[in-house]
């Protein structure tokens, strides 16, 4: 039996996509791996009622910021860092800190950790926990969560 030139050309091309799709294929899950072992990155805004940025940093401090070194010494975070604007721009586009979280890859980020043996720990008094952990909440305008990546220049 003898197949047409087109189908046969046909073949061709389809088994050359199946093997370029395969291959890669193979070549982003390899590089989907690297980088899923790479530091994840995220940015935390925090915008606070004017008057209370002071005081929302405290209560962060005392009752978050601990928590964070906790992760930090069970691995699953490698660095924490906070910033502050030095002025202020329009209410708008206004944030009051900026805390950054280098997690050790992507599936830390997003792992949710047993923290009730540090709030134990840490915390005896958990109703003032709580009420200060409130508190710090009923304070905030807004707060937004940024994945970010670095961009090779």
């Amino acid at each position: 039996m003898r197949f047409p030139g087109r189908f046969v050309l046909g073949l061709v091309v389809m088994c050359f996509v199946l093997f370029a799709a395969t291959t890669f294929h193979a070549g982003s899950a390899a590089a989907q791996t690297k980088s899923d072992d790479a530091p994840f990155v995220v940015e935390y805004y925090y915008k606070v009622k004017w008057g209370y940025a002071g005081e929302f940093i405290r209560l962060f401090k005392k009752n978050h910021f601990p928590l964070l070194q906790k992760e930090m010494e069970a691995g699953r975070i490698l660095q924490v860092t906070a910033v502050a604007p030095r002025y202020h721009g329009t209410e708008d586009d206004r944030w009051d800190y900026r805390v950054t979280i280098v997690y050790k890859n992507v599936a830390a980020a997003h792992e949710t950790p047993n923290r009730d043996s540090w709030l134990r720990q840490l915390y005896p008094d958990r109703d003032a926990f709580d009420k200060e952990e409130q508190r710090r909440f009923e304070i905030l305008l807004a707060h937004w969560d940024l994945p970010i990546v670095p961009v090779p220049l």
